[in-house]
């Protein structure tokens, strides 16, 4: 089972769209996906059409880890149906452990190493999903580092802009002091540059810089400004969902991009210093 941090350094890159577009062909590939929403906006269980239901949210069973059990409190998302409906596909499993305002407690920068393992242990034993992504809040506060605590990989969005670009450079090397003192088996996923224009110029020079600082961590491709991606979280559909051409062209991205995400681990240094 890979379990994926999403995570950026700045707010407004775009973080929690890149891990439901991933969620999206997931469920398109079938592959049985959990998402953990640990930004306390909950902005991802909102996209992903999910009710409480009588569960726990996260926040709760971060608070007794051992007590709370995962498997009874995950909610399967709205677009499970929407996929057997359109598409016929049942069997298809899209869970998420619900985020909400209790996981705040926890995002300070004081977390011990006993604190830092509540996700870890929430996850422990597990079974039945191939994939886990956590979307973490923008910062490197303790829900972060919990979160890369319990995984394997860290995916980082950025946008092609001065400031995203500085700030996935500090959390690449943030996560690689945080791998030698606490998570040896972390590595990078890679880097998704998202929201990206292609007939902007800064754009085009920042992709450029970044492919330069970052080397193979880049991915590509690169997912493009969607101008109906708010109108499709809104409705909470999944973008493999969703008609049109745009539509489909996005899909295809994530396709790939998840393809990518699930290869083998990449080098962690940047490879050149930001001009």
């Amino acid at each position: 089972m890979q379990v994926v941090s999403i995570s950026s350094l700045k707010g407004g890159v775009g973080k929690t769209s890149v891990t439901t577009g991933l969620a999206s062909a997931a469920l398109a590939a079938g592959i049985p996906t959990l998402v953990v929403d640990l930004d306390p906006h909950a902005d991802a269980s909102t996209a992903l059409g999910v009710a409480a239901d009588g569960k726990l949210e996260i926040g709760r069973m971060l608070k007794s880890p051992r007590r709370a059990f995962l498997e009874d409190n995950v909610v399967a998302s709205a677009w499970v149906r929407r996929a057997a409906a359109l598409a016929g596909r049942q069997n298809r499993v899209l869970d998420v452990a619900y985020g909400g305002s209790l996981s705040s407690v926890y995002d300070r920068p004081d977390l011990g190493r006993r604190d830092l393992r509540r996700l870890d242990m929430v996850l422990n034993g597990v079974e039945g999903y191939g994939l886990v992504l956590v979307d973490c809040p923008p910062s490197l506060n303790g829900l972060t580092r919990m979160a890369w605590s319990a995984s394997n990989r860290v995916l980082l969005v950025a946008e092609p802009g001065l400031f995203s670009v500085a700030g996935t450079e500090r959390t690449l090397r943030a996560i690689q002091v945080f791998k030698q003192e606490y998570a040896p088996r972390l590595s990078p996923a890679g880097i998704v540059a998202n929201r990206v224009r292609p007939s902007s110029t800064e754009h085009g020079y920042r992709l450029e810089e970044m492919r330069q600082m970052f080397g193979p961590l880049l991915l590509s491709p690169h997912v493009p400004e969607l101008a109906n991606w708010q109108q499709i979280q809104g409705a909470a559909h999944a973008v493999h969902h969703w008609p049109g051409e745009a539509a489909r062209g996005t899909a295809a991205i994530y396709d790939e991009l998840l393809t990518s995400i699930l290869s083998p681990s990449r080098e962690l240094r940047p490879r050149a210093a930001m001009r």
